[in-house]
């Protein structure tokens, strides 16, 4: 059953990611959801691991990208390299030709070299020298980022901060989860002794059960009725897009399957919110408030059907 299979993936996913069960969750829904993913943090609190532990329970072909200021775009689509023997150019694919890629510390990056992304998240297809190269299936990007104020980061544009379904921040271990940490085994060494739990199409059937789950009238004019306020412009200046509705039911419908039920509840946007509407909203008066008090102020606005 595609639920156990869920809650089997949670569970062998926070065996790693020590205390952070409810951000191991939404990252399941997002993948579920055929979305991509933003960690926003500090380093050091885990988020490449995450991004490795999904990648090998998930069993996904698994690439990782360090980004840096004198990063190309070729350096992440592929490079023609000219072959004497048959006196052409071939196409050398790059490292985003993978099922999920890490775009470690991807705001270190110029925005030239960030907008090589844009057309792999949207269209899971990419463009150089002239042609267009297919991605595999399924395809996903996790990507990290550290905090806007940090020395030598470049800010990610509206644009492409919308490519992402979700973005999540780990923040520090509670104190039991870090005395776990400090003493019992290596994340590497846990890392290497991961095994893929799900089997081949198993996945596929996670998609599937995740796009199954019921959705009523009701729940939709509830959904509809969060878009429509984030709009007004009273309380935001930059409201909530059509592909932010899709993927806001979307998350809903998989964070629905993870708590084993197959319809959704207003509790189900509720709970997916705050990852995929806290980085497209933007305060009408420039007060820097953060993600989750506006969030707050948009559920806060919409009665509960």
């Amino acid at each position: 059953m595609p639920i156990h299979i869920a809650r089997r993936l949670t569970e062998a996913a926070s065996r790693v990611i020590l205390g952070k069960e409810h951000a191991v969750r939404l990252a399941l829904a997002c993948i579920l959801a055929r979305g991509h993913l933003l960690i926003e943090d500090i380093p050091g609190v885990g988020k490449t691991t995450l991004a490795h532990v999904l990648a090998h329970l998930l069993g996904l072909r698994f690439q990782r990208i360090q980004f840096t200021s004198d990063m190309l775009p070729a350096d992440i689509l592929g490079v023609s390299v000219f072959d004497q023997r048959a006196a052409s150019f071939r196409f050398h694919p790059g490292p985003v030709f993978a099922q999920l890629v890490l775009a470690d510390e991807i705001n270190r990056a110029t925005p030239k070299a960030q907008s090589a992304l844009l057309e792999a998240m949207e269209e899971r297809q990419i463009s150089a020298e002239g042609q267009t190269w297919a991605l595999p299936e399924p395809f996903f990007v996790i990507a990290t980022q550290n905090p806007a104020d940090q020395i030598g980061t470049f800010a990610l544009p509206e644009s492409q901060l919308d490519r992402f379904l979700m973005r999540l921040s780990l923040g520090y271990p509670d104190r039991a989860a870090e005395r776990a940490l400090l003493a019992g085994e290596d994340r590497r060494t846990l890392l290497d002794g991961l095994n893929a739990v799900l089997q081949p199409g198993e996945l596929d059937a996670l998609f599937a059960a995740a796009r199954a789950v019921a959705v009523s009238e009701r729940l939709l004019d509830y959904l509809q009725a969060l878009l429509t306020e984030s709009r007004r412009g009273v309380a935001f200046a930059l409201g909530l897009s059509p592909r932010a509705g899709l993927g806001l039911l979307a998350a809903a419908r998989a964070w629905a399957l993870l708590a084993g039920r197959d319809h959704v509840l207003p509790e189900d946007v509720q709970a997916v919110l705050p990852a995929v509407a806290g980085h497209r909203l933007r305060p009408a008066d420039d007060t820097p408030l953060p993600p989750d008090a506006l969030v707050r102020r948009l559920i806060e606005a919409v009665a509960l059907p």
